[in-house]
């Protein structure tokens, strides 16, 4: 049980939505979500397509606990060739809308080809069909999900892209509930390239387990451990994920003005803490309470209020934020902050709500800002490029103007949305990009917190934290304390953490259960939901095979092992400051070992051993 064993699959070109069966065999080795439509990803597109070429695929996806009584079983993904990076992108979302696809009945979407124009899918339960977008299409995210739940069902859910997708924006993302994206990766510029503007569903058919039984016991089990676990049942709630503001800065790790810094001194201002404070103006704090996604017993969302006191850069557009979701994340709090020197709460609350509205990846919106920033210091790029901008560190106004105008594609917004890659090797300064694989790293500094540069280097979506969070063991101690500076023993601990978290994605659940939950409490549920026999071991193999299988469809895509790399400046130029005063990242002593753990030669291919093994 537990998967729907049926998809959609749409054909943009043609205009026809087919039900056909999941294919159970892949299931059996791939699990669902991340695993599954991947393999999907893999035997039906070429790896050299151009990302926003027709034929290049995009699968929204659920797992098998996606819609359960599992905790934190909201979660689902949007699998393609990623446009920012030209390689294999998932991309993670929480919210309702994964449930909701789920209990129409369905494990999956497969679109395919190019509509001649403006179209959103309308999923009811069974039914399914196309529907004409072009009073959508210039809309934002915000003002296309208020439509459609009133032309539809207000209770129905919807995923959407903004003006970033549809203008091509190289980091598009998909929002789901507002505020709730598959962020990273550009995988909104793919939908945007389909004329894909939004899917709304509904669904009232609920999800069947295999042992109802058992899978209330796992799921209780699970959920106790989960509510007194201090991060998962105090940290978090209280906090959010900005609870690591301070945290990593006072650590040594937090990357500034463009990763040119390791510690930032406005840090206190951004943090969760400050979130909590009341402020003189009007009497509120920033923080309007938690949230939660689906099934969620964590509830670390924020839920935002602007200060419309203070904040006058909104071109007195102040009443469109009154009641606005949201609230800063760790990660966007980082990117659009200490990235950019900006330590003003409220701008940044600001420049995540436009992010949200107009469908843009806050990381590599940040990133690339202050990548800008320092382009603009050192002189290549000159005011003449910015037409009338101004792009300085430490700069509200000037973040918020290039926050506007990149999610407008305006003026030198449009250069901003090709990200910092493209940005920095346009002005002749590609070490600039703090990037891997063509994508932004985020807030984690590979010289203060060691594993996370062996992390990025090797993560097959490019940089990212959420493939292998060492921070976990080497910051916070969990499931063991490791040293953040040392680089023994970080091989093993990165493999092991990239094999649970494709696991873990693969269920359809959210990684944040791994603070508290380890693989022997999360196998139990997935062997009460679904058919056969699953155990720890198993989902680890699972999480190995999704691993290289997408290595696989990379190096295919024409990637090598040289990509296995983190930016100059991590390599040489030291932290000039706090715990890791002198260090640099120690990638070259753990690429070697990792290779080998992984049973890949020492150009980072897999080898046929490994890939007879793994059956991909």
């Amino acid at each position: 049980m537990a998967w729907t064993k049926k998809l959609l699959r749409v054909n943009l070109t043609a205009g026809t939505v087919q039900e056909e069966a999941t294919n159970m065999d892949w299931a059996a080795s791939y699990l669902g979500s991340r695993g599954l439509a991947t393999k999907y990803i893999v035997e039906e597109v070429d790896p050299k397509v151009d990302p926003i070429a027709p034929e290049n695929k995009m699968i929204f996806a659920t797992g098998p606990l996606t819609g359960t009584a599992a905790p934190t079983s909201g979660r689902w993904t949007v699998v393609t060739k990623g446009a920012l990076t030209g390689a294999i992108a998932c991309s993670n979302s929480g919210g309702f809308f994964g449930a909701e696809l789920k209990m129409a009945g369905w494990d999956m979407v497969i679109f395919e080809g190019r509509s001649e124009k403006p179209v959103y899918l309308s999923i009811e339960n069974d039914k399914a069909e196309l529907c004409d977008a072009a009073d959508l299409w210039g809309k934002t995210v915000w003002e296309t999900e208020d439509i459609l739940k009133e032309r539809h069902d207000s209770d129905a859910c919807v995923a959407s892209i903004g003006g970033a997708g549809e203008n091509g924006v190289m980091f598009a993302a998909v929002v789901n509930e507002k505020d709730r994206a598959a962020g990273r990766s550009g995988v909104g510029t793919v939908m945007g390239s389909k004329n894909l503007k939004s899917v709304v569903c509904r669904g009232t058919l609920g999800v069947q387990v295999d042992n109802p039984m058992k899978f209330l016991q796992a799921t209780a089990a699970a959920n106790k451990i989960l509510a007194e676990n201090a991060v998962t049942g105090e940290g978090l709630p209280t906090y959010g994920t900005q609870v690591l503001m301070n945290v990593i800065n006072e650590t040594g790790a937090l990357p500034t003005r463009n990763g040119s810094e390791i510690q930032f001194d406005g840090a206190s201002k951004i943090g969760g803490e400050a979130m909590h404070e009341v402020r003189e103006s009007d009497g509120l704090a920033n923080l309007k309470s938690n949230a939660a996604c689906f099934g969620c017993p964590i509830s670390c969302q924020r839920v935002s209020q602007i200060d419309k006191t203070h904040f006058s850069m909104q071109g007195g557009d102040k009443e469109r934020y009154e009641g606005a979701q949201g609230g800063l994340e760790y990660e966007n709090a980082w990117s659009l902050g200490a990235a950019t020197g900006v330590s003003d709460l409220e701008a940044l609350t600001f420049a995540n709500y436009l992010c949200n509205e107009h469908g843009l990846d806050p990381i590599t919106l940040g990133t690339t800002i202050g990548a800008a920033m320092e382009l603009h210091k050192i002189g290549a790029i000159t005011d003449a490029d910015l037409g009338g901008m101004t792009l300085k560190f430490d700069s509200a106004e000037d973040l918020i103007a290039a926050v506007e105008a990149t999610c407008k594609s305006e003026g030198f917004g449009a250069e901003l949305g090709l990200g910092s890659k493209r940005l920095c090797e346009k002005y002749g300064h590609p070490e600039l990009s703090m990037s891997v694989k063509g994508q932004e790293f985020p807030a984690y500094d590979p010289r203060g917190i060691q594993g996370m540069g062996l992390t990025y280097a090797t993560s097959n979506r490019g940089a990212c934290h959420l493939r292998s969070y060492t921070v976990a063991s080497e910051v916070l101690g969990i499931p063991e304390k490791t040293d953040p500076h040392a680089s023994e023993g970080k091989a093993g601990l990165v493999m092991a953490f990239q094999d649970a978290t494709g696991a873990v994605d693969a269920s359809g659940t959210c990684i944040f259960t791994t603070f508290a939950l380890t693989m022997d409490d999360i196998a139990p549920m997935v062997d009460a939901a679904c058919e056969g026999d699953w155990t720890s071991e198993r989902l680890m193999e699972v999480g190995e095979r999704i691993w290289n299988m997408e290595r696989k469809f990379n190096i295919a895509a024409g990637f090598t092992g040289a990509d296995d790399k983190l930016p100059e400046r991590m390599m040489k130029d030291a932290a000039k400051t706090g715990p890791a005063e002198g260090l640099t990242s120690k990638l070259d002593e753990m690429l070697p070992e990792y290779y080998s753990l992984r049973g890949w030669d020492t150009d980072g291919v897999p080898t046929s051993e490994t890939a007879s093994r793994l059956s991909v």
